[in-house]
């Protein structure tokens, strides 16, 4: 689900009289915002941050770390490119200057009544399939059916609410829903992408993996194809959006190319040799010491710090509670005491990062030092099922001095392990019972993270834990985590405000042993899941804050992982050859974990003749 736009509009109320809404007050609009009002108009002509103007033309080439072997998204089974969302529109598009607003796309309208129980969209009569097909309300109500009966549990996830599906015409589909989500519901339907019914019912299976280049309605086409290593796209000709508001300035490359490489280190110094043109750089080693390279000094390949708003949930080691002794928070706090992040960020990060505390890093949604009322108003029902500490202590990991191996965490860290049964016998940590040294794995999916494991793991042999690391290929550490055969493994979970039920997915109990899950690391508490059910029931901002701020405190009371590191702002690189409007987006620069480039920017005549002529 590509994050193209941010949303926006005004409401308008009117009474309709077809039979799905007879005598009901319903609202009918171009956008619709989970909370206030859409920030463009029934009439704007294009997005600010989207030059209307921009040229078309030329060839896009990004580099990426990892492989894929389906282009099919739903199956658990398979790895596939998370630059699909190319390929596909959906009924609905959000901002990149808005939060938690969508304006239609293959959708012209969306009506709802107040109590938001059910949504009819409206499909533009212009919708096309890159065939030449129509949009029908027939394939939306055939894609939201096969992505609830055959994607992965978090996906399916998004569509958990839909009672009822039902074709009115061939441009209007209404969807039903369950129990109390606010608008949530309509617009996580509004999201999903939108399958061509009619190419994958000739011959073709929805629930199994494929290397067919699919049909879609986006502004692209897939060209070329080399399993695990190359996916060329091409955009349409006759994209039957581009001329909507919503889209005008977007999607400018006639040609984008991606090359996936098995290792990091590799694939950065291919970007630097000419390889790629654009990147996002997520290592604080490449960031301060691998662009000392004449391209960067002389301008031809630019290195540049961009602000914006990152929002994500939690980075981290994340226990495996499925598996003793990380069943015991006991264990699970004292191993997190071990970590000594101080040091590792000025001896490995040269200090750009800050400690990672939070599943909900966002403005509000945040817990921040200790309960507010309105948080002990959610939380005192529960204090009982609760640690003390969650009421009266900063839950921020502890800072160290620096040291890299800290005396005093060490110490509470060995009375915490003693409390759990265990005890220091010559050199090794033992359970007091059995004698079985305490001792497990670690699994990564980049070698990247080894150096910034190693110290957490000199820390945890030093007081006599046996661990062993294993960096993983892609594939392998998929599988592995989906059938949670694992013990500890480096992760990062997704957040983008406000938060619905797709959280429950996350954190639930009824998602800690479903193979694909997002719940990894098999949380099951029932204070958690009482909050869950409010924050998918709460009606406003301001509780939807709360009651995310609470949530926040009962995880991380909970010692489920040992949280990472972060910065705010983008770390970007590229070589000198692009155009891009005045304004640029607050939000998701560059949609980092999907298309992973500005779909506003173009490639600039003159500045890649200029770099032609210099060469990279």
């Amino acid at each position: 689900m590509r994050r193209i736009l941010a949303v926006a509009a005004s409401l308008v109320l009117l009474a309709v009289g077809h039979p799905a809404t007879a005598q009901e007050e319903t609202t009918v609009t171009h956008a619709i915002a989970e909370f206030g009002t859409p920030k463009y108009g029934p009439d704007f002509t294009h997005l600010d941050y989207a030059d209307p103007d921009a040229p078309k033309g030329g060839s896009l080439t990004l580099t990426t770390v990892g492989t894929f072997d389906t282009l099919n998204r739903l199956p658990i089974a398979g790895q596939w490119p998370r630059n699909l969302g190319l390929i596909y529109d959906s009924l609905m598009v959000e901002t990149q200057d808005e939060i938690s607003v969508q304006y239609g796309l293959l959708a012209e309208t969306v009506e709802y009544p107040e109590d938001h129980s059910w949504a009819i969209f409206t499909l533009r009569p212009e919708a096309r399939f890159s065939d030449g097909q129509p949009v029908t309300a027939e394939d939306v109500a055939w894609s939201i059916r096969a992505i609830r009966d055959h994607a992965d549990p978090f996906l399916a996830s998004y569509v958990a609410a839909v009672s009822e599906i039902e074709a009115l015409d061939d441009r209007r589909i209404k969807f039903t829903f369950d129990g109390r989500g606010g608008i949530k519901p309509i617009m996580q339907v509004g999201i999903m992408p939108v399958y061509a019914r009619h190419w994958w019912e000739d011959g073709r299976n929805i629930a199994e993996a494929t290397l067919e280049p699919p049909v879609g309605s986006g502004p692209y086409r897939l060209a070329e194809i080399e399993p695990g290593r190359r996916l060329v796209y091409e955009r349409d000709p006759d994209y039957w959006a581009q001329d909507l508001p919503i889209v005008r300035g977007h999607w400018n490359f006639d040609r984008i190319e991606y090359l996936y490489f098995r290792d990091r280190t590799v694939e950065f110094e291919a970007f630097k040799g000419g390889a790629g043109d654009f990147r996002h750089e997520f290592t604080s080693l490449f960031w301060a010491t691998g662009y000392d390279v004449p391209a960067v000094a002389d301008g031809r390949l630019i290195k540049a710090e961009v602000p914006g708003t990152d929002f994500r949930g939690l980075q981290g080691w994340f226990f495996n509670l499925r598996r003793p002794p990380f069943d015991d928070i006991r264990v699970r706090e004292a191993l997190g005491l071990l970590f000594d992040f101080q040091w590792v960020n000025q001896n490995l990060f040269y200090g750009f990062y800050e400690r990672l505390d939070t599943y909900f890093l966002a403005p509000g949604y945040s817990a921040e030092g200790l309960p507010t009322e309105a948080e002990l108003a959610i939380l005192e029902p529960y204090r009982d099922q609760l640690p003390e500490e969650l009421f009266t202590t900063d839950l921020s990991p502890p800072v160290s001095d620096g040291s890299g191996s800290d005396r005093r965490l060490i110490r509470r860290a060995m009375d915490l392990f003693r409390e759990a049964g265990f005890e220091p016998r010559d050199g090794r940590l033992v359970d007091i019972e059995t004698g079985q040294q305490l001792s497990f794995e670690i699994i990564l999916g980049s070698p990247q993270f080894e150096r910034i494991t190693q110290p957490w793991i000199s820390n945890m042999e030093r007081v006599g834990i046996a661990v062993t690391m294993r960096v993983l290929d892609s594939a392998t550490f998929v599988t592995r985590y989906e059938a949670r055969d694992f013990d500890v493994l480096s992760f990062a979970y997704s957040f983008y405000p406000p938060p619905g039920r797709e959280e429950a997915n996350r954190f639930g109990s009824e998602a800690a042993d479903t193979p694909g899950s997002a719940n990894i690391m098999g949380i099951s508490d029932p204070v958690v899941d009482a909050l869950l059910a409010q924050l998918i029931a709460a009606e406003t901002l301001e509780d939807k804050q709360t009651i995310s701020r609470a949530l926040d405190r009962v995880l991380r009371a909970g010692h489920y992982a040992v949280p990472h590191w972060y910065k705010d702002g983008f770390w970007v690189a590229y070589w000198d050859r692009f155009g891009f409007p005045d304004t640029q987006p607050p939000y998701d620069f560059g949609l980092a974990n999907e298309i992973a480039f500005q779909p506003t920017w173009w490639i600039d005549p003159e500045k890649d003749r200029a770099l032609t002529e210099r060469g990279r």
